[in-house]
């Protein structure tokens, strides 16, 4: 089930045209973390807020805009208005109509859920540009790397629940450039050691000095 909610998370950046720090740091929040807690913080709370009982599609929805609304409040100086949001959930959520009264308990209740725990430090894309930005310096052939391709790989990546939940972000992001080396740049350009450079960059690969 979690498969829809991330497509419709990836739609919605799309429609709303954000970054992609607030589009990566989003879906860290709701697929890595918010989707795997919401049943047990469901369960544990016989008062749970009706938006848990039950948890329905449309909720579920709801809450994907809502954690588009909270990366772009950690991350955009001028932060997306609620009033955007709610016009792209009264035309994309045909279950239920949200009013903005609804939108803010959600967000209430999202924060609850991850314990008021929201930082998007330690997500994919952040360790990703890290390792994109020292990749164009060691190596001209860096430049021929498309980084939209990279951005179609990563969202592959957090389509597959198993593969972003069980491997690090780090480990993550070095396969995804290393990934995107290969389908992007040319052949006969590879002259760069791309993947003993990329294992290079994981501190638990590095050798011992």
């Amino acid at each position: 089930m979690r498969l829809p909610f991330v497509e419709f998370l990836i739609q919605s950046t799309q429609e709303l045209d954000v970054g992609p720090i607030v589009k990566y740091a989003a879906l860290s929040l709701f697929a890595d973390r918010f989707y795997p807690s919401l049943s047990r913080f469901a369960q544990g709370n016989d008062k749970a807020n009706w938006l848990l009982q039950p948890i329905r599609e449309s909720n579920l929805q709801l809450f994907a805009l809502i954690s588009i609304w909270i990366s772009s409040k950690i991350h955009d100086s001028c932060p997306l208005p609620v009033k955007c949001l709610k016009f792209l959930g009264d035309t994309t959520i045909k279950e239920q109509h949200f009013t903005t009264r609804d939108f803010l308990e959600a967000e209430v209740v999202f924060l609850q859920v991850l314990d008021f725990e929201i930082g998007t430090a330690n997500n994919a894309f952040v360790f990703f540009e890290e390792l994109y930005i020292q990749f164009k310096g060691v190596a001209k052939v860096g430049e021929l790397l498309n980084f939209e391709a990279c951005m179609d790989i990563m969202d592959l990546v957090y389509e597959k629940e198993e593969t972003s939940l069980l491997h690090s972000s780090r480990l993550l992001a070095a396969s995804i450039l290393v990934a995107s080396y290969v389908i992007t740049v040319p052949k006969k350009k590879w002259e760069f050691p791309v993947l003993p450079w990329g294992s290079y960059q994981l501190p638990f690969m590095k050798p011992n000095p």
